[in-house]
């Protein structure tokens, strides 16, 4: 998409959605730092043992849930 070819409408779409995705990108990131350094406790081997996947399982659920609790908290104060 190029936007110099946008109307406003469209450009403040498109920048929504790339604010969306950096967002998106923002907490993958985090979800990912925050539970490998709670999860893998030791270097890591060519796998991951049945206690970091499940840790790691268990933790990326949380976070999503939490991020969802959020963000409907911020949603229902506008």
């Amino acid at each position: 998409m190029d936007p110099s070819s946008l109307n406003s409408a469209e450009m403040e779409r498109f920048l929504n959605q790339e604010k969306e995705r950096a967002m998106v990108n923002e907490m993958v990131a985090k979800l990912t730092s925050v539970c490998w350094d709670k999860c893998i406790t030791s270097t890591p081997g060519s796998k991951f043992s049945s206690s970091e996947s499940s840790c790691l399982s268990h933790c990326a659920q949380r976070y999503m849930d939490m991020s969802l609790i959020i963000m409907k908290r911020f949603q229902s104060m506008q």
